[in-house]
């Protein structure tokens, strides 16, 4: 994440702009603290992510077993 000043915010906001499209996240400092942060306005898809996830998934799903039951009769008894 790359911070910079104001002053300097101001004179090279399509610059920023650009990095901020580009999906970086940039803190633009007061005197001497954070004061905003400039970034994209969706996140980038993280594919890592995204597989990581799946195969939590397949690794929950194993030994998971649901006998002969059909999702009707899952439905049903939920009801009752």
């Amino acid at each position: 994440m790359k911070e910079i000043g104001a002053f300097e915010a101001k004179n090279k906001l399509a610059e920023l702009l650009d990095l901020a499209e580009n999906g970086e996240e940039i803190i633009i400092t007061g005197p001497g603290k954070p004061v905003a942060r400039l970034g994209p306005m969706h996140k980038p898809f993280d594919r890592d992510a995204a597989v990581r996830a799946a195969e939590e998934i397949r690794k929950m799903r194993k030994g998971v077993n649901i006998d002969d039951k059909t999702i009707r009769e899952f439905i049903e008894e939920g009801r009752h």
